[in-house]
């Protein structure tokens, strides 16, 4: 498993993130916001207070709003790899 060790907000919806096995990158989240459960992360400042939980290897919200790391993961290392081609 590819588990979130680490999250930083960056701005808007952007989430820097690290992963277990050393992937690192920027998430932009907006597009994932929808449903009951993420409606609260539309409001900016309650978007802020994410943090990494433990026992569930992700990111969490106070809400109780979740995304799978596998989720995450792949995200993430497709946005670097389009990164990497752009350049």
């Amino acid at each position: 498993m590819n588990f979130v060790t680490a999250v930083r907000y960056v701005s808007g919806y952007k989430l820097e993130l690290k992963f277990k096995d050393g992937l690192e990158g920027i998430i932009d989240l907006e597009a994932e916001l929808w449903g009951e459960m993420f409606e609260p992360l539309k409001d900016v400042d309650f978007f802020k207070k994410v943090r990494v939980d433990a026992e569930l290897d992700t990111i969490v919200w106070p809400n109780g709003a979740d995304l799978a790391p596998e989720f995450l993961h792949e995200t993430v290392l497709q946005s670097n790899e389009q990164l990497a081609a752009a350049h």
